[in-house]
């Protein structure tokens, strides 16, 4: 069943009302008509079981069969602070982790980030990360779109996650892994987490020592050193494994 998004002010009460480039992707690729059923998910934990009653060249009304208010998310929000990487890596990142279940994504310029970005380049590249995002969310079926933020400092990341319920940090230098173990196990479903990734270079000594006095936890992730656009996936896994309810 293909799935879309819709703006809450297009959900009414037996029926909805899909607008903007979605009407020419269901018209011209997938040749949607009359009486076909799709997914519609409202951006806020709420799908409906729908299916097509008119289409026209700038609208297309669904009718509301079944709705799910439970929807598809994970009790907690997990929020991806990932240093930028290299090449597009972080579109990798962005896929993979909208797939297994993250709120938000944010990338950060760190001080061994090899990609500098900046202005008019900077502001495409967030444009087409949360384009993926949205690919990513229909594909997979969830019931919100995960925004990208813009890209950030560190300080400005561990600002934004100051009020985090728990700040794991994952690092090749940290305890072992029954540390990380009970530092996972004690999460509570409705806690909001931070995963904090670093680039290639890894972290500045500098950046580690202030997370850790703002309240990150160094956690290690097992014997083998990861790449940073697997070790987000590798705790978001687990992180899924243990919310899912």
């Amino acid at each position: 069943m293909y799935h879309f998004f819709a703006q809450h002010e297009n959900i009414h009460d037996t029926y909805i009302e899909i607008t903007g480039d979605d009407v020419r992707h269901l018209k011209n690729v997938l040749r949607m008509k009359p009486g076909d059923e799709l997914l519609i998910s409202s951006g806020s934990n709420t799908d409906y079981r729908c299916h097509i009653s008119e289409i026209s060249d700038l609208s297309v009304r669904a009718e509301i069969d079944g709705v799910d208010e439970q929807g598809r998310e994970l009790e907690s929000k997990v929020y991806l602070f990932q240093g930028l990487p290299k090449g597009d890596k972080m579109e990798l990142i962005i896929q993979k982790m909208v797939e297994l279940g993250a709120f938000c994504i944010v990338p950060v310029a760190m001080k061994r980030s090899v990609v500098k970005l900046d202005g008019k380049k900077c502001e495409a590249k967030v444009k087409r990360w949360n384009m993926i995002a949205e690919s990513a969310a229909k594909q997979s079926k969830r019931s919100i779109i995960p925004e990208v933020a813009d890209v950030c400092s560190f300080k400005e990341a561990l600002a934004m996650a100051e009020k985090l319920d728990v700040k794991l940090l994952p690092y090749e230098c940290a305890d072992g892994m029954e540390k990380t173990r009970n530092i996972i196990r004690d999460i509570q479903p409705g806690q909001s987490i931070g995963i904090f990734i670093g680039p290639e270079g890894g972290y500045e000594l500098e950046e580690l020592s202030l997370a850790k006095s703002m309240g990150w936890e160094e956690i290690t992730l097992g014997k083998r050193i990861l790449r940073t656009e697997t070790a987000g996936m590798m705790l978001m896994s687990v992180l899924m494994y243990k919310l899912e309810s």
